[in-house]
């Protein structure tokens, strides 16, 4: 992936419009929050506003009883030491939970602790599921709701399609024994989110499909929130070797990058090729556009050779939280420019606002690649 030689930051998502970073060959297309940044085929753009997601209420009656002397506040230090390992050795610890314990998420359902635990050794097994906890915090008198990200692989078919689920969980506390007797699961990618959802059975199928990008580096992010037409990620920093393009879906400049890392520079080094290839517009008439690379993670601006070009600029991105939408196919400057308002489009009505500027992020090589073969 590519960005430009100077500093910069991924942004929160603002109004309408491409952010300031590439979108990939896989094709999202992304809509940048707090600083700059970019991703595969995609478009991503910039906001100011904070990210705020509703949660509902548990399975569990929130009146309080008399005489209750349940530590909620320990409880919620508790789930922040020990659902990290809910899919680990180590797993969750079983005698915080009820006998009968109410699992729900939208295909799911289960009435028994031995029955929740199942459901945990399956996703094991098949999935091999990374659960990242974000934040936990109470709700409600016997209530606690905690926000996560669970990215998963099919292990059964060949190609490992990646899964990913973003949502909440609810907690519902016993008030009588102070232990969990309720856990509903929220996806953001569905509205219909009771149990048996069809809806979620669909969002499970779509994300089985043949759907795969270069095994090579590509910058580190972690995904905040999956929705069902859109990801927000938040990029670790990294650095770009980058020249001046001409149009979003455009080539121009290309050669250029790509000989940096294939020897001419200072040293004559030869640097390993990442993904994806990105393109950035600075502005919504595309009057400042560039075309850039990603450099190898193991790489610093101190030890990179110089570029043997004057045009060529390597630049540090900060990193930061981008919008993301994904899309297959050849990127034509049209089909790029509408993605880019979808993105945008669904942002502004989820109440964020995306900032100026987008990325394109492809994972072919922006001149070669024969076009039924881009996905």
């Amino acid at each position: 992936m590519a960005s430009t030689h100077a500093h910069q930051n991924l942004r929160p998502i603002a109004a309408s419009g491409l952010t300031s970073h590439q979108l990939s060959t896989t094709r999202p297309v992304r809509l940048y929050f707090p600083p700059r940044s970019f991703k595969s085929r995609s478009i991503a753009v910039k906001t100011n506003q904070n990210l705020k997601w509703a949660v509902r209420l548990s399975l569990v009656d929130q009146s309080s009883p008399p005489q209750s002397t349940v530590d909620v506040e320990w409880l919620v230090g508790f789930l922040y030491d020990d659902l990290p390992h809910l899919f680990d050795d180590q797993g969750i610890d079983r005698t915080a939970y009820d006998e009968q314990v109410k699992f729900r998420d939208p295909i799911t359902k289960h009435d028994t602790i031995s029955g929740y635990l199942f459901n945990i050794s399956m996703l094991k097994m098949v999935f091999r599921p990374a659960f990242q906890l974000h934040w936990v915090k109470q709700t409600g008198p016997y209530e606690i709701t905690t926000r996560w990200t669970m990215v998963m692989k099919f292990m059964p078919l060949p190609w490992k399609p990646e899964l990913v689920f973003t949502g909440t969980s609810v907690m519902g506390i016993n008030p009588e024994t102070g232990k969990f007797c309720s856990h509903l699961d929220l996806w953001d990618s569905i509205k219909n989110n009771d149990y048996f959802s069809l809806e979620g059975f669909l969002d499970v199928l779509k994300q089985l499909r043949i759907y795969k990008t270069p095994d090579l580096e590509t910058p580190k992010y972690q995904i905040l929130k999956r929705t069902a037409n859109y990801e927000v990620r938040r990029y670790s920093p990294f650095i770009v070797v980058e020249t001046n393009g001409d149009k979003l879906s455009g080539s121009t400049g290309f050669n250029d990058v790509a000989g940096y890392i294939f020897g001419k520079n200072s040293e004559t080094e030869k640097i390993p090729m990442t993904t994806p290839v990105f393109t950035q517009a600075y502005d919504n008439e595309l009057k400042k556009v560039s075309i850039q690379i990603v450099l190898p993670q193991d790489k610093d601006m101190s030890s990179l050779p110089d570029p043997n070009q004057e045009t060529l600029d390597l630049r540090k991105v900060e990193g930061g939280i981008a919008a993301v939408l994904k899309f297959s196919g050849k990127p034509t400057e049209d089909i790029v420019r509408e993605k880019e308002k979808e993105l945008r489009t669904s942002l502004i009505r989820d109440g964020l606002r995306p900032k100026i500027g987008c990325l394109l992020a492809r994972y072919n090589d922006p001149g070669q690649t024969w076009s039924f073969i881009m996905v």
